[in-house]
């Protein structure tokens, strides 16, 4: 069954995973982003999503359908949380099951690539010393670093209040 949803409730990535698989896949492929403690070599105390939830719901959605037919499975699922998140909480849960591994990832990768450059959620992050920035989305194009970052500061460039204010 494919499956997306936006939520302000926790992920359980059990239940993600629950929602995919057949007795004839030998492959379930899962993601889940968690908000990280540092960025940049700055503490990090949380991080903020904020969306269009209808719009982001509908895009999520068209992003999951997209990785199912190229995938060749209709087992697939993601979710994306929107709200304050605390360090080690789930922002992103993506699974894949198919017959065979290689479309497992490939769809789990496509989803996080697209909805990464296509889901209108933004991202506030909170830092120790009290301050938080907008982070800037991936940008297409970009060269992927050896943990799949981006960009000079792994696709996550800092935007001020003021620089937020004047791209808003």
């Amino acid at each position: 069954m494919i499956w997306s949803d936006v939520t302000t409730e926790s992920i359980d990535p059990g239940a993600v995973l629950a929602r995919v698989g057949s007795p004839a896949d030998g492959a379930v492929a899962f993601f889940a982003g968690v908000v990280r403690n540092e960025n940049e070599g700055r503490p990090v105390s949380g991080m903020e999503y904020e969306g269009y939830d209808e719009m982001a719901r509908e895009e999520l959605a068209a992003i999951v359908a997209e990785a199912a037919e190229r995938a060749g499975s209709d087992r697939i699922g993601a979710v994306h949380r929107l709200g304050r998140l605390a360090v080690g909480e789930v922002s992103v849960a993506i699974a894949v099951s198919s017959p065979h591994r290689a479309e497992a990832f490939a769809a789990a990768r496509y989803i996080i690539e697209e909805l990464k450059k296509r889901l209108p959620v933004w991202k506030r992050e909170h830092y120790l010393d009290r301050d938080a920035q907008w982070l800037e989305g991936h940008l297409p194009g970009q060269e992927a670093g050896p943990g799949g970052e981006t960009g000079e500061h792994g696709g996550n460039r800092h935007l001020t209040e003021r620089e937020a204010g004047r791209q808003g």
